[in-house]
Parts: structure tokens; sequence; C-alpha cells
């Protein structure tokens, strides 16, 4: 075989030969276990659970109660949890840490005047959020002189499988992914009116990515409708979602349509450029 043929059988070879799969994450080695396990122990505290003990941080965060009353004791010294006999809560000294984020991150900054002209036009109230994991947790806000919901302000959590903004963000997903993410959760009926039903939740993600935005009639909570659009980068990659909601006794929800979701629609065109 000739200088040449032995070339080409090299490129042959090269062809069909597999390159290695890149790495998913980083090695176990470079990442540090104790930090990893302290934050966990203030995500175990929540709007639902505002005050534990050692015995449920440890349950909650798969923690000997041993290791749970050090972690704890670490996070008092520090400044970030506080105790009172045997129950222990988060201090004020948390919010520092939203705090970091809200300050220097570009997503809220570019979203909140937005927000606010859409629910100081609208005079309804308006939100941001980003998912994580099982939640979608609020990054821009404001009232608009309009109190709907407590859950309506930077910081909060909520879940996604209920929300306008939660189902905006899974319909971003892959049919799989969302049968994946579906697989982990527990759809709880928060009212009367929540869909639980894994099956009828999927078709409802699917339609709202045909669609384009989410309506939620008083599945999250009693008295609260809400619509939610995307919001997407110049490449179409969906960063965040925004909502308008409203009160249930005020607005229909042909209302909420009619009214407020051109709006939302054309705050979205405008932010899609800068995001």
């Amino acid at each position: 075989m000739n200088a040449f043929g032995n070339f080409e059988a090299l490129l042959d070879e090269d062809a069909i030969t597999p390159l290695p799969p890149e790495p998913e994450g980083p090695h176990k080695r470079d990442l540090i276990a104790g930090l990893e396990k302290g934050l966990a122990v203030i995500e175990a505290f929540d709007q639902d659970r505002p005050r534990l003990t050692i015995s449920e941080v440890a349950q909650r965060c798969n923690l000997t109660r041993a290791a749970a009353r050090r972690y704890l004791i670490t996070l008092e010294h520090l400044g970030y949890v506080s105790s009172d006999r045997r129950m222990y809560s988060l201090s004020p000294k948390v919010l520092r840490l939203g705090q970091s984020y809200m300050h220097s991150a570009r997503l809220p900054r570019i979203v909140q005047p937005e927000l606010h002209k859409l629910a100081y036009a609208l005079k309804e109230a308006s939100s941001a959020g980003v998912l994580d994991g099982h939640d979608v947790i609020c990054i821009a806000a404001t009232e608009a002189g309009r109190l709907v919901s407590s859950t309506l302000q930077p910081g909060t959590r909520v879940p996604a499988y209920c929300t306008a903004n939660g189902r905006v963000l899974l319909s971003a997903k892959t049919p799989a992914e969302v049968d994946a993410w579906l697989a982990t959760q527990t759809l709880e009926p928060r009212t009367p009116h929540t869909l639980t039903d894994p099956a009828e939740l999927r078709t409802e993600i699917n339609r709202i990515r045909l669609r384009g935005h989410a309506l939620v009639d008083q599945e999250f909570e009693l008295g609260l409708r809400t619509v939610s659009v995307p919001l997407k980068n110049y490449r179409g990659e969906v960063q965040a979602a925004m909502n308008v909601s409203v009160n249930a006794a005020r607005v229909s929800m042909a209302q909420l349509v009619d009214d407020c979701l051109p709006a939302l629609l054309q705050a979205q065109a405008r932010l899609r450029s800068a995001l």
C-alpha cells in the first residue's frame, strides 16, 4: 500500500473511532463535602418548616444526628442560624447570600425595570423566576400596590408543577426531560383546583410549549390567577419566566388573557434583545 493509501486508512480509522465522552461535572475529589452539606442544612428551612430540631435537620439532609448538630453549631457561630431551646431557625444574615445574587447577577437587573413598567401599566402584580430543581425561585417582582400573594417577592420558592412560571420553564425542556422530572415529583393538591395527574400535567406542558404561554387558575393558591411567558435570549434559549398575577375575585381568566397577555408579550419581545 502506498503512502496515500496509508493516509486514507488512518482517516477511515479515525472516522470510526469513538471520541471519549466529555465529563458531566467536576471530579468528586474536587468538591468540598462540608460546604455542600452546610448549604443543604440552610436549605432545609423553608416557609413550611421555619423551625427545626437537630433530628429533623438530620433527617431532611440525610445526616447523622451528631453531624447535623455540628453543622448547626457552626452556622450559629457564623451568625446564619439562631436557636431557642432545642429549635433552630435561620437568622437575617442568610439574606446576605440572596442579596449578593440580586446585586451582582445580570438577569434580575435587566428584568426588574421591565416588570415595573408592566405592573404599573396594568396595575397588577408581576414577577420573574428561574427553575431550581422542584421549585421556581423568584428573582424579581413588583406588586404595583396590589398584594395578591405573599410568594410574589424576590427569593421566595414555589412548586413548579402548579405555577404558571414553573410550567413555562418546564415546557422549555424536551418531552423526555419532562418525563424524567415528573418521575421525581410528588404532585400534592395545593387547592381543590390543582392538577395532580402526571399524564394530564404532561399534556398541559405540551400545550404550553405549542402556544407559548401558561395559564394557571387557583392551582397554587386560592384566589390567585396567573399568566406567564418564557423569557428568551437572542439565540432562543429560555433564561427565565415572567408573569402577571391577579385576584380571582376581580379578574376572570378571559380578562386575564385579553388585558394582560398582550402587554406581557410586548415586554417579552423587548427583553429578548437584552438577554
